[in-house]
C-alpha cells in the first residue's frame, strides 16, 4: 500500500511544522488527528504533501470532515509572518469548514431585500464614493448617518449572492446594530461576540454554512468564521484600540480586513467620526459633515479637583429636573483606585503585580484589576499600621454612590465591565436608558461606542487627564478621539452641553472650537514625522518570568543584538510600565524602522522562550 507524507501545523501550539504519514490521500488544508509525544487526539492542519523524509514518520490517527479553506491558509500564513507567531498559533484563531454542513443553495428560496432607506445627497455622493474604491474610509460625523450608508452597500452585496461582515468594537453595540439590521434583513442577521452561549454560536456556524444567514455583526472573533463567499467587510468605529488583540497572535482586525480587500477582492470599508491616523493617513476617505439633526453643543471646562463640583451637579440637576438624561465618564472603575498612608504616605499594591489595589465597597474588599486578586480592606495602614488609608482618584462606584445621596429620588446606573457582566444586564441597561427609565448614566470608556440616545442633553467627562498624560505616542490621539465620541453622546438633536474636567484646556479647546478631527489629525501628522507611525513601523518585545535577573539579562543580550543592525533604531528599553503581573516580572525592547522586512527578520530571529513580539504596538 502506497504511503503518503504531509506537512502539519498544531493548531494552537508554538511548534514548528512536523512531518506525519497517511495511507490517505489528504487534502491541504483538512483538520486530522496525530499524537505527540504519547498524547492523542492532538489537532492539526495539513499543510502540503511532502516526499519522504529520511526519518520515520508516525501515522495521522485520524481524518476530520472539518477543514481551513485556501483563503483562511493565505491569511493564516500572513498572520504568522507579521505578526511573529507560528502557523498552529495562527490558524487556532479560526473557525473551520465542515464537509457534513456545506449545502448548494436553493436559488427558488432567493430572496431580494429592499432596505427602503433614502440617503440625502452627501450620503449618496458618499456610498458613491465607497463603491468606487475597494478599499476606503468613511469619515462621518456623529448623527450623519453611516449606519444608513452601511446598510445600502450591505443590501447591495446580499443581493449579489454574497456574504456580509460588519465588525464592532464592543459589544456594547450590538443591540442597536442588531435591531437596525434585522428590521431590513430579518432572520439572515447574526450576532457574534464573546457573551454568545456555545450552544449558539454552533447554530451561528451551522446556519452559516448552509446560506441561512448572510450577514455577521459582530467582534473581533468575527473575522475567523468560516466564510465561504464573502464580498464586504466594514469596521465600525475603526478608531477603536480594541481591535488589536493582547494575546497571541497579537492581530490587528482593522490590518486583517486591510489586507483582505487588497489579496482576496472583498470591498472593505472603515468608518468613524474620529479616524485614526493610518487610516487617514494611507486610505482614501471621503469626508461626511452633514448630520440629520440640527445640533448645537456649548462646551465648558473646569479644574477643580472635586470630580462632583458645584457646576457639575447644578448642570445635572438642571438636566434632569428638564426631563432630560445625562451621562457621566470616567476613565476608572470601581470606587477608588489608590489608597494612600496618610502617615507614612505608602500606597497599598497588589502582591503579584505592580499595581495599585483598587477599593470596591460593596464587595468589601480592595482588588487587583490585573490578576484579580482580592484582600479585604484594612482597616489601618499594613506598612506602618497606624496611619488611616485615604483614597485618591475616584471611580464610577464612587460617583453613582455620592449621586444616590444627592439626588435620591433619581435612577443612577452604571455601565462599566464590573456592573456589566453578561449578555442580558447589558440590554437591560442599554433599554432602559433608552425608554428614559434611567436619569444619569455612569460609565468608563463604554460608553463612547456609538450609542445613539436622542434624550442626552449633557456629557460630562471626568479624569480625561488621566489618558492625556500616559506616555504613549499616541496619547494625545487616544484623548481628543475618546473626548469627541462621549461629547458626541450629547445633543443628537437640538441643545447639548459637554462639560469636561482638565488641566488641559488649552489643547482641546483648539480643536473642540473647531469642531473639526481633520486638523488635528493633520497637525499630528506633522508632530510624528519621522519618529511615529504611520511614517514607519513599531514593534514591542517583552520578556517575562518569575526570575527578575533572568528576565532582565534575556532583554540585554537582545539589546546588544539589535544594536548592531543598522535598519533598526532600538527607542528605548527596560522594565515595562506594569513592571509585575502575576508574579511575574517584565522587561521590554521598543523598535521602530522604516525597513518592515528587516524588522520582521529581526524579530523572527528572537527565539527567546520567555518573550513575545507585539507588532505595530499600541502601547
Amino acid at each position: 500500500m502506497k504511503e503518503y507524507f504531509y506537512e502539519v501545523c498544531l493548531l494552537k501550539s508554538p511548534l514548528s511544522n512536523l512531518i506525519y504519514k497517511s495511507d490517505n490521500l489528504i487534502d491541504n488544508g483538512s483538520l486530522v488527528k496525530v499524537k505527540l509525544r504519547n498524547k492523542k487526539d492532538n489537532l492539526a492542519v495539513v499543510i502540503k504533501n511532502v516526499e519522504k523524509p529520511i526519518f520515520k514518520c508516525i501515522k495521522i490517527d485520524e481524518i476530520t470532515s472539518k477543514y481551513y479553506d485556501e483563503k483562511m491558509l493565505k491569511l493564516a500564513s500572513f498572520i504568522s509572518l507579521y505578526y511573529v507567531c507560528s502557523l498552529g498559533e495562527a490558524l487556532g484563531i479560526f473557525i473551520p469548514f465542515d464537509k457534513t454542513l456545506i449545502v448548494v443553495e436553493d436559488q427558488k428560496k432567493y430572496i431580494i431585500f429592499d432596505s427602503k432607506i433614502k440617503l440625502s445627497l452627501n450620503q449618496k455622493k458618499a456610498y458613491d464614493f465607497l463603491e468606487s474604491n475597494k478599499l476606503a474610509l468613511l469619515f462621518a460625523n456623529t448623527g450623519s448617518g453611516k449606519t444608513q450608508i452601511y446598510i445600502k452597500h450591505i443590501q447591495k452585496h446580499i443581493n449579489n449572492s454574497k456574504q456580509a461582515l460588519l465588525i464592532m468594537p464592543e459589544i456594547s453595540l450590538s443591540t442597536q446594530m442588531q435591531l437596525r439590521l434585522e428590521e431590513v434583513f430579518g432572520d439572515c442577521v447574526a450576532i457574534w461576540h464573546s457573551k454568545i452561549s456555545k450552544k449558539r454560536k454552533d447554530e451561528i456556524i451551522n446556519d452559516l454554512l448552509n446560506k441561512k444567514i448572510k450577514i455577521i455583526a459582530g467582534a473581533r472573533s468575527s473575522m475567523f468564521l468560516p466564510f465561504d463567499n464573502l464580498g464586504l467587510i466594514i469596521i465600525d468605529e475603526e478608531h477603536d484600540n480594541s481591535f488589536k488583540s493582547d494575546q497571541k497572535p497579537r492581530v490587528n482586525i482593522k490590518d486583517l480586513a486591510i489586507y483582505l480587500s487588497k489579496n482576496q477582492n472583498i470591498q472593505t470599508i472603515l468608518g468613524s467620526a474620529t479616524p485614526s491616523i493610518n487610516s487617514f493617513f494611507k486610505i482614501p476617505y471621503f469626508r461626511l459633515k452633514e448630520t440629520f439633526f440640527k445640533s448645537n453643543k456649548n462646551i465648558e471646562y473646569f479644574n477643580s479637583q472635586l470630580s462632583l463640583d458645584k457646576i457639575v451637579l447644578k448642570n445635572i440637576e438642571k438636566t434632569i429636573n428638564n426631563n432630560n438624561q445625562a451621562i457621566i465618564f470616567l476613565p476608572t472603575k470601581a470606587n477608588f483606585k489608590y489608597q494612600v498612608c496618610n502617615s507614612c504616605g505608602k500606597s497599598i499594591e497588589c502582591p503579584n503585580c505592580s499595581v495599585k489595589l483598587s477599593l470596591h465597597k460593596n464587595d468589601l474588599v480592595l482588588k487587583c484589576h490585573c490578576c484579580n486578586y482580592t484582600q479585604k480592606i484594612p482597616s489601618s495602614c499594613p506598612a506602618c499600621d497606624i496611619g488611616i488609608i485615604h483614597n485618591l482618584r475616584i471611580g464610577t462606584a464612587q460617583i453613582q454612590e455620592e449621586l444616590n445621596l444627592i439626588l435620591p429620588n433619581k435612577k443612577i446606573a452604571r455601565f462599566d465591565t464590573d456592573d456589566i457582566k453578561s449578555l442580558s444586564k447589558l440590554k437591560k441597561v442599554l433599554k432602559d436608558f433608552n425608554d428614559n427609565k434611567i436619569d444619569i448614566l455612569i460609565g468608563t470608556q463604554m460608553l463612547s461606542k456609538g450609542h445613539d440616545y436622542h434624550n442626552i442633553k449633557l456629557a460630562v467627562i471626568l479624569g480625561i487627564d488621566w489618558i492625556f498624560n500616559i506616555n504613549s505616542y499616541k496619547a494625545r490621539e487616544n484623548t481628543l478621539s475618546l473626548l469627541i465620541q462621549i461629547a458626541g453622546r450629547s445633543g443628537r438633536k437640538g441643545e447639548g452641553k459637554v462639560l469636561i474636567q482638565t488641566k488641559n484646556r488649552d489643547f482641546f479647546d483648539i480643536y473642540l472650537q473647531k469642531n473639526d478631527y481633520e486638523d488635528f489629525l493633520k497637525d499630528e501628522l506633522e508632530y510624528r514625522k519621522d519618529l511615529y507611525p504611520p511614517y514607519l513601523k513599531i514593534a514591542r518585545v517583552v520578556f517575562s518570568h518569575k526570575d527578575e535577573l533572568k528576565v532582565e539579562q534575556e532583554m540585554k543580550s537582545y539589546v546588544n543584538i539589535l544594536e548592531k543592525n543598522q535598519y533598526i533604531d532600538i527607542i528605548g528599553f527596560g522594565k515595562c510600565t506594569i513592571f509585575k503581573v502575576a508574579n511575574k516580572y517584565k522587561y521590554e525592547i521598543l523598535l521602530r524602522s522604516t525597513n518592515i522586512n528587516k524588522l520582521l527578520t529581526a524579530l523572527h530571529n528572537i527565539t527567546s522562550p520567555i518573550s513575545y513580539i507585539d507588532m505595530d504596538s499600541i502601547k
